[in-house]
């Protein structure tokens, strides 16, 4: 990949890639909102401190969460009460700034979303901001091990039948950089709720608006990074 940094630390030469692979909630979508009250009813529901499970739930299974709050609870059953409220509450959830003519640009060529939300919810909340449903999804209910373990990444480069070098990946919580860099594939952080010093990912930008994807003839995506 040819990379050229300007003063601002944004790469302006051209990245390549087969295949892009997007998170969904923080990077395409703003879902902060709905996620926040969830947390605070089910801790509340509980008797459960939110503070601590709001430092560490970001880009992560609710499932794993749920189990490391909630050890002697039926995880079955406050999955499924977790899920059916986030699903039920689409309030506030909006696409993150540019996210929606990246995504339209992805559709020239292959493409996934690979999530910690469940695929069901997963689909409410791109349904509800606008978005195609990708061919390819991958929610935290089709894995065995969730972010920051590379398997949700590695499944979708099998589906899309491309090797996972061949995929470049947006991301916005520093589980899912470790993840999509676990997988050996190139990470594009998205620094809609983490400061760059935060999250190690290979290149930075703000938001999609600073993103430009294009597919070459030969069927490679060309990613330009910079201030448009």
């Amino acid at each position: 990949m040819k990379t050229e940094t300007n003063n601002n630390g944004i790469v302006a030469g051209p990245l390549y890639a087969r295949a892009v692979l997007f998170d969904m909630d923080g990077t395409l979508v703003d879902s902060s909102a709905v996620i926040e009250r969830a947390w605070h009813w089910w801790s509340a529901r509980h008797g459960i401190p939110v503070e601590p499970i709001l430092q560490v739930q970001q880009g992560r299974p609710n499932r794993e969460v749920l189990r490391e709050f909630g050890p002697d609870l039926d995880l079955d059953a406050e999955a499924a009460a977790f899920l059916r409220f986030e699903e039920t509450d689409t309030e506030g959830v909006v696409p993150v700034p540019g996210a929606l003519e990246a995504v339209r640009q992805a559709q020239q060529g292959l493409w996934a979303v690979v999530t910690s939300a469940d695929r069901s919810l997963a689909e409410v909340r791109l349904q509800t901001t606008g978005f195609p449903l990708p061919p390819v999804l991958v929610g935290a209910d089709m894995i065995t091990r969730g972010k920051p373990d590379p398997e949700c990444f590695l499944l979708a480069a099998e589906r899309l039948h491309v090797a996972p070098a061949e995929c470049i990946v947006f991301e916005d919580a520093k589980a899912g950089v470790a993840a999509g860099k676990a997988a050996g594939m190139p990470v594009v952080g998205l620094l809609t709720s983490l400061s760059k010093a935060d999250l190690p990912a290979d290149w930075h930008v703000p938001d999609f608006r600073s993103v430009r994807i294009s597919q070459q003839r030969n069927g490679i995506f060309e990613v330009i990074l910079g201030d448009f």
